[in-house]
């Protein structure tokens, strides 16, 4: 697999041909990067031959070429490579290409380093539906539309890739498990005080999430940080897409359970935009490159059913966004 190509150019000699009139010092590079990369990519966590891989997805999906990185790195999937883009790094060196039918994908964020933002009834239907569930502690306190975003988080070890399985807690446990497709938001130059206008700057990529949820732990705790952390609660990839890949603000998420379709909506129809999650969150917290925002389920949740139609050991899950591609999860 080795077969190094060296020719790697630094982020920061190749943007400013493509951006006209930007100066050329490090920070308006790193900014400009973020905001307009000039080359779409799939970044994909994987392993081959048993060892942990970082790579980049040819664009007709059918192999994936490696770059030559330390183990310490490669374990972390995509998070150096994004460091590395936010820092204006030269990107490293490239092994041999391999077929992407002979890799196991991996989670792109295999164990983030921190939890994963989640953003709660931000869709104005599935704020309806939940709201009327009777599972809903938030609506409770008043109101089915939020007023400001609902937010919480997924530990990281929640994380699993496409093909793992989505494990049933146990009847002891719980019995109302359910499915939730979201839109990944991939954070890259950090910061503290981003306003709206300039959110879209720091949008490394996105990814597809599926926000599996316990909605009886859900509404006994009052708040949605355990229902929702479960192991194996967070199935993630089945890569990164930088931002000119997919347009995050208007593409379509979609979920099926056993092929039959369940979920399909726009974030055009989401109630806080992504400018504005941003904003919010780093309003008193430092968002750092790698961060994941979870943007929201659209109408169609299990709950929304009557009676409602939870997961059960058997199904199969497939959460798909354009743009972006597809997960798909058995329920064991």
């Amino acid at each position: 697999m080795r077969g190094v190509n060296s020719s790697t150019a630094p982020i920061s000699e190749e943007l400013p041909c493509l951006c006209k009139g930007a100066d050329n010092t490090r920070d308006s590079v790193i900014s400009i990067s973020l905001a307009c990369l000039h080359f779409i990519m799939k970044i994909a966590a994987f392993t081959h031959q048993g060892q942990p891989h970082v790579g980049q997805v040819s664009v007709d999906l059918l192999s994936v070429t490696p770059w030559d990185l330390p183990l310490a790195e490669r374990e972390l999937g995509a998070q150096g490579i994004i460091e590395r883009q936010v820092r204006g790094d030269a990107m490293p060196a490239t092994l041999s290409s391999i077929a992407l039918s002979q890799v196991q994908l991996r989670a792109p964020l295999p164990r983030p380093r921190r939890n994963v933002f989640c953003v709660g009834k931000n869709y104005y239907a599935h704020a309806k539906e939940f709201a009327s569930s009777g599972f809903d502690s938030s609506a409770k306190a008043g109101g089915d539309i939020p007023s400001v975003p609902i937010i919480f988080t997924k530990v990281p070890e929640s994380v699993i890739a496409t093909g793992e399985a989505i494990c049933m807690p146990g009847a002891d446990v719980s019995t109302a498990i359910d499915y939730e497709a979201e839109l990944g938001v991939i954070i890259g130059r950090g910061g503290k005080g981003i306003r709206a206008a300039d959110a879209l700057q720091h949008v490394w990529g996105y990814t597809v999430i599926n926000d599996v949820t316990s909605r009886d732990w859900q509404n006994r705790h009052l708040q949605w940080h355990m229902g929702k952390s479960f192991d194996t609660f967070c199935p993630m990839g089945p890569w990164l897409v930088t931002a000119d890949a997919c347009d995050g603000t208007n593409t379509q998420v979609r979920c099926w359970v056993n092929g039959e379709e369940r979920q399909n909506a726009s974030t055009r129809d989401l109630i806080f935009d992504i400018p504005t999650l941003i904003e919010t969150l780093s309003a008193g917290i430092t968002l750092y490159p790698g961060d994941v925002i979870a943007t929201g389920t659209p109408v169609g949740v299990g709950i929304g059913f009557k009676p409602p139609r939870y997961l059960q050991s058997g199904d199969r899950v497939r959460v798909e966004i354009d743009g972006i591609g597809a997960i798909e999860n058995p329920v064991l």
